[in-house]
């Protein structure tokens, strides 16, 4: 037995689905980066610093699925 082929229709619903979850995730992380702004320069840094720690994890993770989607062209 053998690899089981992907085929076409798998393919392009993964990557519908891909471009789909990149432009959410992409929003949420513009959402969240703006969370911070209220709290810039006041004594909550420590808000300001989660924020900003969550806003680069969804970047890592927006580039992620960039690269899954490229991949499953």
């Amino acid at each position: 037995m053998g690899e089981r082929r992907t085929t076409e229709a798998e393919l392009t619903s993964a990557a519908a689905e891909l471009q789909t979850l990149i432009e959410t995730v992409g929003r949420a992380k513009d959402r969240v980066g703006r969370l911070a702004e209220p709290f810039l320069g006041t004594e909550r840094e420590d808000v300001v610093s989660a924020v900003y720690e969550s806003e680069r994890l969804l970047r890592a993770a927006e580039r992620a699925l960039e690269r899954a989607a490229r991949t499953a062209r």
